[in-house]
């Protein structure tokens, strides 16, 4: 049975009509017909993707088609989560009622598998663009409560780095820009009860379900285009400098034989990501080398490229994450595409029952125009993702688990 579309509400066509009209300086009460038109061929691509998207129900990644069951019992893992629930409960009180009624969400809402790396997406909830600055604060005092200091400040300088993107599109800030990120909140925040949040926007998506004391925070994506601003308003800022250096680092520690299974091409010449937007289904066989091949030193390499992604976490969260990932290392794998060299462009993932990262040098998109070679990948469009497979993306096995002990959540 197909998964039920929540169709986009008009309350949340206007509000991206509101916040390209105020990104443009309008004061009419229409927007201009080039910002009308703009908007309209948008939804339209997004119900598009949604429709295409969603067509099947929630299974997860799997290597298959089935899922490996009994891999994330409901459990305490004696890491307190209340900071992260204070802070939404501060962010939901600094909404006026029209706000949040745009932007909360019954916590098994299909809105949870709803977001898109991509500029041109129509997102619901509320955005960075509208708060007022005391919005605002509260909006990042939520990711703070929920995010390392280095998960926080990735966040935000892929944020700034929208702004560099739409400075490079000749001041386009209709369409590029640093607060064109939303949130919605699914579920109520709650000690017991399961409840969450989500940050959508370009090149940056936090899911963030939470469980008790148990916490989710994936599908996530990280990416910039570019990923250095040498000019503007923020240059200097620069992202996922150790993500790229230690994943070749362990690719160069392995021996010749090693990265000859990890290596699945040596060539590289278009996008590789498997699992972004609406690819929750994605069925991806492991490949490469498997860590149980690894000697210490170089598991211990993997442990910390891993470590690059599970510590945009809050530190204790990330360390109960990090416990599960080692207890299922031996069947860890690591695979390649792409060169090897220090100036090179690649793609490489790790990919185990209980977490898939991957890490992809894109073609150009919205720099093409500034491109050396547009029909090559690019090492200043870098697209992230951290999955975990086996049906607990948006903790939904947890949410399954809750549920059949529990009984369906009261409606929203």
């Amino acid at each position: 049975m197909a998964l039920p579309m929540r169709k986009r509400t008009p309350m949340a066509v206007l509000g991206v009509l509101a916040v390209l009209s105020a990104l443009a300086g309008a004061r009419a009460l229409s927007p201009p017909p080039s910002v009308a038109d703009r908007t309209a061929r948008f939804v339209q691509m997004s119900k598009e993707a949604e429709a295409r998207g969603l067509a099947l129900p929630f299974r997860g990644v799997t290597t298959n088609g089935k899922v490996q069951p009994g891999l994330f019992p409901v459990r305490s893992t004696g890491v307190s989560t209340a900071p992260v629930r204070k802070a939404a409960e501060s962010f939901l009180a600094a909404l006026t009622s029209e706000e949040r009624g745009r932007t909360t969400f019954p916590v098994d809402d299909p809105e949870w598998r709803k977001w898109m790396n991509q500029h041109f997406y129509v997102r619901q909830g509320v955005s960075f663009a509208e708060m007022t600055e005391a919005q605002r604060g509260a909006a990042f005092g939520l990711l703070q409560s929920s995010l390392s200091a280095k998960g926080l400040k990735l966040s935000r300088d892929i944020m700034r780095l929208n702004h560099t993107l739409g400075e490079l599109n000749q001041d386009n800030f209709d369409e590029y820009g640093e607060w064109l990120y939303h949130v919605t909140v699914m579920g109520q925040p709650s000690a017991s009860e399961p409840w969450g949040w989500q940050l959508d926007g370009h090149h940056l998506i936090v899911n963030y379900f939470v469980l008790g004391d148990q916490v989710v925070m994936t599908p996530a994506f990280w990416g910039s285009e570019p990923i250095t601003a040498t000019s503007g308003k923020y240059a200097g800022t620069s992202i996922l400098q150790a993500e790229r250096h230690k994943g070749l680092a362990l690719l160069q520690a392995l021996s010749a034989e090693q990265r000859a299974r990890a290596i699945l091409a040596g060539s590289k010449s278009g996008n590789d990501n498997v699992g972004e937007a609406f690819k929750d289904n994605v069925v991806l066989d492991y490949a490469g080398v498997r860590a149980a091949e690894l000697n210490a030193a170089q598991r211990q390499q993997l442990l910390e490229l891993i470590g690059e992604y599970v510590g945009n976490l809050r530190d204790d969260h990330a360390r109960v994450k990090m416990s599960d990932i080692e207890r299922h290392l031996d069947d860890t794998w690591f695979a390649w595409i792409g060169g090897t060299e220090p100036e090179s462009v690649f793609y490489y993932r790790v990919h185990s029952p209980v977490i898939l990262i991957e890490f992809d040098h894109q073609l150009p998109a919205n720099l093409r125009h500034l491109a050396r070679d547009p029909s090559q990948p690019s090492r200043e469009h870098v697209h992230t993702v951290v999955r975990t497979p086996n049906g607990n993306d948006y903790g939904k096995d947890l949410l399954r688990q809750h549920l059949e002990k529990h009984g369906h959540p009261h409606a929203h």
